[in-house]
C-alpha cells in the first residue's frame, strides 16, 4: 500500500508518496501564492488546488496510491457551504485595523482557559475569525462549516466536513485543553453549530477517483503539521521526548513540561495532540528569521564558517519576525560579517541559540529530536548537542517528520503497518568558544531587555 501526503506549509507546499516501509518514493514541491483581494491578503486557492490535483493524479498513475492524507500549517481556517468557500482563505500574516483589533481583542478568552497567548496578526486564527466576522458577516452566515486548514483540503478533495482536535487546539483561542471542549469564544460567537463532528486525524472521511484510470483513493482527515511530527516519534516508543520541528516556524513540543510553567509573554502555549492531550509548546519563526538574517541563503554552511563567526563574536540579536520568546525588539546583527556564507552561519547560530533558550524555558531535560528543513546536513542538531552536552539528541532520519507522521496516521487508520525509520543519534559539534558565545549572546539580550524596560518606564 502507498499513501500520498499533501503537506501544506506557509512557505512551501509538497506532495510525498510513502510506502509502508516509511520511505518516500516520490515527491513534488511548489510555493503557495498569496494575492490581494478585497483589500486583504488571501490564498490563491485555485492555483494551489490545481497543482495539488495534478500531483495527486500523477501519484495515482505512477504509484497506485490507495490513500490521500493532508498535513497543514497552523493559524488558518476556511468557511465553506455545501460546495465552496464562502470567503477566500486569509493570510495569517496581516494585522486587523487598529479600531477593529481593539474591539475584537476584548472578546478573546483568558490564557487560563485556552492556553493560547494573545499573539499579533492571525497567529491565533480565532482572532482572524473575529476580524472577518466584523468586515464580512455574510461569509459566516453563508457558511455551513468552519474548517481547519488541513480539514479544508481533505474536504476539498472529497472527504466529508469534519473537525479535528490537534488543529482546533493549535493556539486558536477556540479550544479549552483542560475541558477538552470548545472555548467560551465559540459559544459567545454562536459558532458551535458550524463546527462539524469530530474525526481523528487520519480517519477515512471519503473517497475519490484520481488519475487516468480513475483509481479510487481513500481521503483521510488531515492533521496539524507539528503535531504530526510529534506523533511520528511518539509512536516509536522512544521514551519521553522533546520534538523540535523546524520550518517557517520552529516549534518545540515537550509533553513533560508542567502547564504551570508556561509564560504567555514568551509565546508559550498548549498544543493538543491527535488524541486530545495537552502538549506544552514554545515557538518562534525560526525559518523566517533564518531567511531574513542570511539573505535567503540556500547553500551548504561549512563548519569553518560557523567557527569564524564564533571567533569574530558576530551574532544576531532578536528578533527578526513577530512572536517568539524574545519579541518586542528589532533584530540586529552585531560584529563583522566577511561574506554571505558567514552571514548564513550567524543565522544558523541564532536559530540554535533561540532553540537552546526555548528548551530551557520549556523545561526540557529528556531526549530531544530535531526534525525538519533547518536541520539539513545535521549541523543544527550538532550545534544544539554541543550547547547542551548533558542532554541526549537525535535527528530525524528524514527531514520530513510532519509528512511522515501524517502518513503514519493514515496507515494506522486502516490497520496497515508503517515502519518509519528510527531517528539517529547526534554527535555534538566541536566549536571552540561556543559556550562563551552563548553566554555573551544571552548577556546582550538581557541588556537589551533592561534597556527596553527602562525606555518603557520613561515613556
Amino acid at each position: 500500500m502507498k499513501v500520498a501526503v499533501l503537506d501544506f506549509g506557509k512557505t512551501n507546499s509538497k506532495l510525498f508518496v510513502f510506502g509502508q516501509d516509511g520511505r518516500i518514493v516520490d515527491e513534488r514541491r511548489t510555493k503557495p501564492d498569496w494575492i490581494r483581494k478585497g483589500g486583504l491578503s488571501v490564498l490563491d486557492e485555485a492555483a494551489l488546488h490545481d497543482w495539488a490535483l495534478h500531483a495527486v493524479d500523477e501519484a495515482a498513475d505512477a504509484h497506485g496510491i490507495e490513500g490521500l492524507m493532508v498535513s497543514g500549517h497552523g493559524c488558518t481556517f476556511a468557511l465553506v457551504d455545501d460546495t465552496a468557500l464562502t470567503h477566500p482563505i486569509l493570510d495569517y500574516e496581516q494585522e486587523p485595523p487598529a479600531d477593529i483589533a481593539a474591539r475584537i481583542d476584548r472578546r478573546i478568552p483568558d490564557f487560563a482557559e485556552t492556553f493560547s497567548p494573545r499573539l499579533p496578526l492571525g497567529f491565533n486564527y480565532g482572532r482572524h475569525m473575529l476580524w472577518l466576522k466584523e468586515v464580512e458577516p455574510g461569509a459566516f452566515s453563508a457558511a455551513k462549516a468552519i474548517l481547519g486548514y488541513p480539514q479544508y483540503w481533505s474536504w476539498r478533495f472529497g472527504g466529508r466536513a469534519v473537525s479535528e482536535v490537534s488543529y482546533l487546539g493549535c493556539h486558536s483561542h477556540l479550544w479549552a485543553p483542560r475541558k477538552r471542549d470548545f472555548s467560551s469564544l465559540v459559544d459567545a460567537e454562536g459558532w458551535r453549530g458550524q463546527m462539524p463532528a469530530f474525526a481523528r486525524a487520519g480517519a477515512v472521511t471519503g473517497e475519490r477517483r484520481f488519475g487516468r484510470a480513475g483509481k479510487p483513493v481513500a481521503i483521510h482527515n488531515g492533521v496539524h503539521d507539528s503535531n504530526a511530527a510529534l506523533h511520528a516519534y511518539r509512536r516509536q516508543d522512544l521514551g519521553p521526548v522533546t520534538v523540535v520541528s523546524t520550518g517557517t516556524w520552529v516549534i518545540v513540543l515537550n509533553p513533560d513540561c508542567p502547564l504551570e510553567a508556561l509564560d504567555r509573554e514568551r509565546d508559550m502555549l498548549v498544543n493538543v495532540d491527535v488524541d486530545g492531550g495537552p502538549v506544552p509548546t514554545i515557538r518562534f519563526m525560526g525559518g523566517r528569521e533564518f531567511a531574513v538574517i542570511s539573505g535567503d541563503w540556500q547553500g551548504v554552511i561549512a563548519p569553518a564558517s560557523i567557527q569564524r563567526a564564533i571567533v569574530a563574536g558576530t551574532m544576531a540579536l532578536p528578533s527578526f519576525a513577530p512572536g517568539g520568546p524574545l519579541s518586542g525588539r528589532t533584530g540586529e546583527i552585531v560584529g563583522p560579517v566577511s561574506d554571505a556564507e558567514e552571514r548564513a552561519a550567524v543565522a544558523l547560530l541564532y536559530v540554535a541559540l533561540m532553540i537552546d533558550l526555548s528548551l530551557d524555558l520549556i523545561r526540557s531535560s529528556n531526549t530531544v529530536i530535531v526534525d525538519g528543513g533547518l536541520n539539513t546536513g545535521g549541523l543544527l542538531a550538532a550545534l544544539l548537542a554541543a550547547l547542551r552536552p548533558g542532554q541526549p539528541f537525535m535527528q530525524g532520519a528524514t527531514l520530513e517528520g510532519s509528512a511522515t507522521g501524517a502518513a503514519a496516521l493514515a496507515f494506522e487508520s486502516v490497520g496497515r503497518e508503517f515502519a518509519a525509520e528510527t531517528p539517529e543519534p547526534v554527535r555534538a559539534a566541536d566549536f571552540k568558544g561556543l559556550d562563551r558565545y552563548r553566554d555573551d549572546w544571552r548577556g546582550l539580550i538581557a541588556g537589551r531587555q533592561i534597556a527596553g524596560a527602562a525606555e518603557g518606564a520613561a515613556q
